[in-house]
């Protein structure tokens, strides 16, 4: 990405907040790190730290959200960046960074006028010796991967790999017709045929009906597959990392997890097949 365009995106953030609707009045502070805030000419998208606060409606909503498995940034997200991409957002994660050694710059704060904002984001000046630097966190099963996979899900995913505790390996999906009869209709009555989910979950089921798995053990994007007896949970299919939050407690109860990290509607579409490592019973 072009640091101008990287700028423009920020620009547009502050515009954003300074509207003011919910939940962007959550917002208590802003911040910027990583190569943008180095200089970088050429980012390869702007780092974004956002702490918030939190009223009755957002804990309700991110409870229904938690139950559903769904992310609950969602909405934050899409308030802060609009329609566009090329932001990665960081929530709460200021102490971590910082204990990790690296520099924020803080763009706003609550209670300062955003022209200060605009202030700061234009004393970020560009610095053709900063270069963009490597992605933290990076594991030889994200090469080629690196922009769809946000950097919470590759802490989660490199502290598990490196520890022995979950295999990773890059599928790119295929169209493909499934041949379970009631998943294909299941799929077909929850997203319309335009929909890039319905595309994305076609093709995540057919993936594992080729590696056998059995389809009555599958959670789909936050939801068994109905018109058949429910068994236990073994696998769950996320589409665009919106159930990031059950992660860590499923990969722990034994549960596989497939990524389709960027659903579709023509382009092909990959994905991470994340396995728990099980100890043998002589182990």
């Amino acid at each position: 990405m072009k640091r101008e365009r990287a700028t423009r995106l920020l620009a547009d953030m502050i515009t954003r907040l300074e509207g003011g609707d919910w939940p962007l009045r959550l917002v208590d502070e802003v911040y910027v790190f990583g190569s943008y805030a180095r200089g970088a000419l050429e980012p390869n998208d702007v780092d974004v730290v956002i702490e918030h606060g939190t009223d009755k409606r957002w804990l309700g909503e991110s409870l229904e959200a938690s139950i559903n498995g769904r992310d609950a940034y969602i909405g934050m997200r899409q308030a802060l960046r609009g329609r566009t991409r090329g932001i990665s957002f960081q929530f709460r994660g200021r102490s971590s960074l910082q204990d990790e050694g690296f520099e924020l710059f803080v763009l706003w704060r609550k209670g300062e006028p955003f022209s200060l904002a605009r202030e700061r984001l234009a004393s970020l000046a560009a610095d053709p010796e900063a270069g963009t630097a490597p992605r933290d966190h990076m594991l030889a099963e994200f090469e080629g991967l690196e922009r769809l996979v946000p950097r919470p899900a590759r802490i989660e995913l490199f502290g598990r790999h490196t520890k022995g505790k979950i295999s990773i390996t890059p599928l790119r999906l295929v169209d493909g017709q499934l041949e379970d009869p009631e998943a294909a209709r299941h799929v077909r009555l929850r997203w319309v045929e335009t929909s890039p989910l319905r595309r994305a979950a076609t093709c995540a089921l057919v993936a594992l009906e080729q590696r056998g798995v059995d389809l009555g053990e599958v959670t789909l994007h936050g939801q068994r597959l109905f018109g058949r007896e429910q068994k236990a949970e073994r696998c769950f299919i996320d589409l665009g990392w919106n159930g990031f939050g059950r992660m860590g407690r499923l990969l722990g109860g034994g549960v596989t997890w497939l990524e389709v990290m960027r659903p579709h509607r023509s382009k092909p579409m990959d994905a991470l097949l994340i396995e728990p490592q099980r100890r043998s019973a002589s182990a």
